[in-house]
């Protein structure tokens, strides 16, 4: 039970983290955004882990799982996040993290296309109810000027190669804190320590390439704790729950209940953010999180 109770806490944190992303999006670039809270979260863990006198797990990972980590932080958090908050810049909570929800369709995908596994009808039926719901999220209303088409298919891409790109981070992931030697809760905060300190410490020398501007040095107070409060609750602690409950339960129990994040982002869109969602949004939300569990409940 506390494997998937651990999952269901990391779906809670990334709806809460999309709602501090989103407000501080509205003041701050993606690319800028992700620096100051990737590299703000590592130096957090990191003095954590000091003050717990836990920094010594994070030298006693075996190199493959470190390396694992890294890769997996720069592909993750460093690629996937900044188009992750480009998302949510233009097309909204409601609609960005139902779609970006969907990488555990695309994980799904490369089991069966590099280790061969069997495709089943519920595989099957769960993807054709995934893709309905994707396009659900991505019609406008009516009365769509073509500039906000645009604006919304360039979101809907970039969700969607969010997912892509998070089902593979999240493949090296769960590799990484499943082996014999790592499978303990210390060792999945060390790996997850690492994933982010890794990409952050990769942004920071990119940045005068990246951020020409350097606009990261330059965000408002209240953005820039916006932006930290997310990354602390979304990768300190998110990402430290999915990682435990990996250790905890089977993938095939823990991916689906992380994935109920839209369903809690939708309420949120409505409630907190006065987004304008139509029963459309809604619905896709609702099919996305039904074909993953279709998928994963009864593959």
């Amino acid at each position: 039970m506390i494997g998937e109770l651990a999952a269901l806490g990391a779906a809670i944190c990334w709806t809460v983290s999309a709602v501090l992303y989103k407000e501080a999006l509205l003041k701050v670039k993606p690319v800028s955004a992700n620096i100051i809270r990737l590299t703000c979260t590592s130096a957090i863990l990191l003095l954590f882990l000091a003050v717990v006198s836990k920094l010594g797990v994070l030298s006693s990972l075996p190199s493959y799982a470190f390396t694992l980590a890294c890769v997996s932080g720069i592909i993750g958090l460093g690629f996937g996040d900044t188009l992750y908050m480009a998302s949510l810049k233009l097309i909204g909570v409601a609609r960005a993290v139902p779609i970006t929800c969907t990488y555990p369709l695309f994980n799904l995908l490369w089991t069966v296309f590099l280790i061969g596994e069997q495709v089943t009808w519920s595989i099957i039926l769960g993807a054709i109810i995934i893709v309905l719901g994707i396009w659900l999220l991505s019609k406008g209303r009516e009365n769509t000027t073509e500039k906000q088409k645009k604006v919304l298919v360039e979101g809907v891409i970039f969700a969607l190669a969010t997912a892509i790109i998070w089902s593979i981070s999240i493949a090296m992931i769960d590799v990484a804190v499943t082996l014999p030697e790592t499978n303990t809760l210390d060792h999945a905060l060390a790996v997850n320590t690492i994933r982010i300190a890794s990409v952050a410490l990769s942004l920071l020398i990119l940045s005068p390439i990246i951020d020409k501007e350097l606009g990261f040095l330059k965000v408002q107070k209240k953005t820039a704790t916006a932006l930290i409060g997310g990354g602390i609750v979304a990768l300190g602690l998110g990402w430290f729950l999915l990682s435990y409950s990996f250790i905890n339960t089977s993938e095939a129990r823990a991916v689906p209940i992380s994935s109920t994040t839209p369903l809690f982002s939708t309420l949120i869109g409505i409630i907190f953010l006065h987004e304008k969602v139509t029963s459309k949004n809604v619905i896709g939300s609702v099919l996305i999180v039904a074909g993953i569990f279709l998928i994963f409940m009864f593959k």
